[in-house]
């Protein structure tokens, strides 16, 4: 028996515990080596999701008139801080006995159409997206009031429930937006027309006081009939191109019309309800007309229709030869939005770069020429723009309009400039036209240009810019009363 032999024996016989190696003998069987502890399974990790903006309120606004029951009473989202009222650091409702309307639990301004409560939240909804439309084409800065001069950053007051009366108006003295109500007269069982519920009132009425803090000239009667229509047609044009900015409009627009926006529809209707109301067959205005320089003499409301269907003209025109390049490609509605946003742009763009005073439908044509020439688009939109405002009698016809009367135009070459010029400055149609040398006559316009601020401070006091005070108006009078009693 070997040694190792009868160390196991004796071990099983003690009970002694022998080691697994004893010193100065070979390597023995190791032992199975533990188990590794199983790995805790790793904490989530989820993916960050981005977070919408950390304001903004709902409210629920009519998208056109009330009487536009294809689009109705609809929620918008207004994506910035509103207060109580509503108000914000740029706009404020007053309606007394009304007003401060409160958000409810969920931060919106969400009321039932024809409450008070509604008008007032409706009424600053429109109004904040008319500002936001133009202030998208100003580089998102700001756009001054009159009155936002030296550091001075007064809101603007809107008043939906103003007093009775058929009109609507904004005030440079008053700081205020103020809209009227009525009811109609001869109508049997007529409802109170509440002129704050349009959607194309309250945006052209925005329209006069964002014009007025970029052209403060432009509003006094003292300027040629013209420059007052150009003031009258920057309204109409702002409920147009706002209610194209909004997706569901336009999409509705599309469907409805077919993609032809000479179609009748609610677009070129301007303020149908009202115009109605007041024994019109559709709105206060068409834009989609055919009126001419020569056909309104010097009033100022006829005389803004010549410039705006010259424009509603250029839209339809853009519209369907994008529509023929792109229609492969993207979706008839979003073509409609990215033309009038464009068109937007560029008729926006021109007005600021147009003359402080004095300024001519012709000023602003050449303005879109060089600036839609600049900015590189294709050839064919310049002469929509030629051949629309010469059709008018706004500017002269440089190139030949005879395929434009024809019915022949290649409307889907990019290049087609008629007789292969691009020419981006053209004249006046008649320097001797009423609507340069005539005085203005308001006498149809809103309650806007007949307001007596406009009538009877000075051109160069109004140009200016700044507040506008009582005494600004009445300075001829009581200047007269000085002399008088200094005697």
């Amino acid at each position: 028996m070997t040694i190792h032999q009868q160390d196991i024996r004796a071990q099983r016989e003690t009970g002694t515990q022998v080691p697994a190696q004893w010193p100065g003998r070979g390597p023995q069987a190791a032992a199975p080596p533990a188990q590794p502890a199983a790995r805790p399974a790793p904490a989530p990790n989820p993916v960050p999701v981005p977070l919408p903006p950390r304001t903004g309120h709902r409210v629920r606004v009519y998208k056109q008139d009330p009487s536009v029951t294809e689009l109705g009473a609809r929620l918008a989202f207004i994506p910035t801080v509103v207060l109580n009222g509503p108000a914000d650091a740029r706009v404020r409702i007053e309606c007394p006995g009304v007003t401060p309307v409160a958000r409810n639990v969920s931060g919106d301004f969400v009321f039932d159409p024809g409450t008070p409560e509604f008008d007032c939240a409706h009424t600053f909804a429109v109004v904040r997206q008319a500002m936001a439309l133009f202030e998208r084409h100003n580089g998102g800065e700001p756009i001054p009031f009159a009155w936002n001069t030296g550091g001075n950053t007064d809101p603007i007051s809107v008043f939906p429930h103003a007093a009775t009366g058929a009109n609507a108006f904004y005030s440079r003295t008053a700081q205020a937006l103020k809209f009227m109500f009525f009811t109609p007269e001869g109508v049997p069982d007529a409802s109170v027309v509440h002129t704050c519920r349009s959607f194309d009132i309250v945006a052209h009425e925005t329209g006069h006081a964002l014009l007025d803090g970029l052209k403060p000239g432009w509003l006094s009667a003292g300027n040629p009939p013209q420059t007052g229509g150009l003031h009258e047609s920057f309204g109409d044009l702002t409920a147009i191109f706002l209610a194209l900015a909004q997706p569901d409009q336009a999409d509705a627009l599309v469907a409805l019309t077919k993609a032809n926006l000479h179609d009748k529809s609610f677009l070129a209707d301007v303020a149908e309800e009202f115009g109605k109301a007041l024994g019109m067959p559709a709105g206060l205005r068409n834009a989609d007309n055919d009126l001419k320089l020569s056909e309104v003499g010097n009033e100022v409301h006829a005389i803004s229709q010549v410039f705006t269907g010259a424009v509603y003209d250029v839209l339809a025109d853009v519209f369907a030869f994008e529509l023929n390049r792109q229609l492969r490609t993207k979706d008839p509605a979003l073509v409609l939005i990215e033309t009038a946003s464009a068109l937007c742009g560029l008729v926006f763009e021109a007005f600021v770069a147009s003359p402080a005073t004095g300024a001519r439908y012709a000023d602003v044509a050449n303005e879109m020429l060089r600036i839609s020439a600049d900015r590189g688009d294709p050839a064919i939109h310049r002469t929509f723009i030629r051949n629309r405002f010469a059709v008018r009698e706004i500017t002269t016809a440089v190139t030949p309009l005879d395929d434009l009367m024809s019915g022949q135009m290649r409307m889907a070459d990019a290049g087609y400039t008629g007789d292969g010029r691009d020419v981006t400055e053209v004249g006046p149609f008649d320097d001797r036209s009423a609507s340069l040398r005539a005085e203005q006559d308001r006498s149809r316009c809103c309650g806007t240009m007949q307001m007596p601020e406009y009538e009877l401070v000075s051109p160069a006091k109004l140009a200016e810019g700044g507040a506008l005070e009582d005494d600004d108006i009445l300075r001829e009078d009581l200047e007269a009363l000085r002399r008088a009693f200094s005697k």
